[in-house]
């Protein structure tokens, strides 16, 4: 049983990273015409509403003499305090991408940005005194060294790309605290909830920041709207919403870990789309990130929880 479940959340995992592999993708199209900030926003919005009317259509749908109890008990004030830090963190992070990609060149942002791993194995640690099997670490190691391969010819850090660098890192960090929220928040509160709270407070934490910082908010062509309906649904709710589902299995250190094969899955999807070359360097680079996330995975890494410290 235990391995039909493990197979089962393998495959909501595995369809999780292609969904958000398209991530960057479909900010390309959009950022055609408006800003980053304010491609977020639209697509926490239009989240926002399309959950929102998931919601109303299952209301609809229950039978009449159950709806009341089917209206849920209002959360508690950990909960709405858990559920404020995972919009705050994840926006805070896609925000501070964003803005490093302004600052400091892409490989330098994408590098520095996959660092996740490292915060999260040190916050399991830290604050849920989670062991590690060496092999999960070398793994980890073995994944990161593949990532920073692949960029390695354009890394400059410091010196002009030092504030991009330091935004980088900044993101990483967290998006780490926002898995490990998660992590122990889809325990007590569904994935559906979780999503549409976070979306709901991350348009409303970025609203102020394009109404009065940015001109050109609003898309001017059907292509543009669809790349961000495409950007909400698809990547928003199917892909973080797996994502968060797949914790229930896989701990937030191994799925940060497996975070790190979405930028081959969207440098294939790039040759795709827009033919961006791959070299024959970086496809080998890719290998060892694949390598590291075998042995990850496969040394079945937490050998004892308890509870935070």
């Amino acid at each position: 049983m235990r391995t039909e479940n493990r197979n089962y959340f393998s495959i909501i995992l595995i369809i999780s990273l292609i969904s958000l592999s398209f991530t960057a993708i479909l900010i390309k199209i959009s950022t055609a015409q408006i800003s980053p900030n304010a491609t977020i926003f639209h697509r926490l919005w239009i989240a926002t509403l399309v959950l929102g009317l998931w919601e109303l259509i299952d209301w609809l749908g229950s039978a009449p003499n159950t709806r009341n109890d089917s209206i849920k008990a209002p959360l508690s004030a950990k909960q709405l305090g858990l559920i404020f830090l995972v919009a705050l963190t994840s926006t805070a992070s896609v925000v501070c991408w964003a803005w490093s990609l302004t600052q400091t060149n892409v490989a330098n942002s994408t590098i520095l940005r996959n660092f996740t791993p490292i915060f999260t194995s040190l916050g399991s640690w830290l604050f849920f005194s989670t062991k590690f099997k060496r092999q999960f670490l070398v793994g980890m190691t073995i994944a990161l060294f593949g990532i920073i391969t692949i960029g390695w010819n354009d890394l400059q850090l410091g010196g002009d790309h030092l504030w991009g660098d330091i935004l980088a890192i900044s993101s990483a960090f967290l998006y780490a605290v926002y898995l490990l929220t998660v992590e122990q928040l889809q325990t007590i509160i569904s994935t559906r909830t979780i999503l549409i709270w976070r979306c709901a407070i991350g348009a409303m934490l970025i609203a102020p920041l394009i109404m009065f910082s940015e001109d050109n908010i609003i898309p001017q062509t059907k292509e543009i709207w669809l790349a961000l309906i495409l950007l909400a649904v698809v990547c928003q709710i199917v892909g973080q919403g797996l994502l968060i589902v797949s914790l229930k299995q896989f701990s937030s250190g191994l799925i940060a870990i497996l975070l790190l094969l979405q930028p081959g899955l969207t440098a294939l999807l790039a040759w795709g789309f827009f033919e961006e070359a791959v070299s024959l360097f970086n496809a080998i680079a890719f290998l060892f990130v694949i390598l590291g996330i075998y042995l990850a995975q496969a040394s079945d890494h937490l050998t004892e929880t308890t509870a935070p410290k």
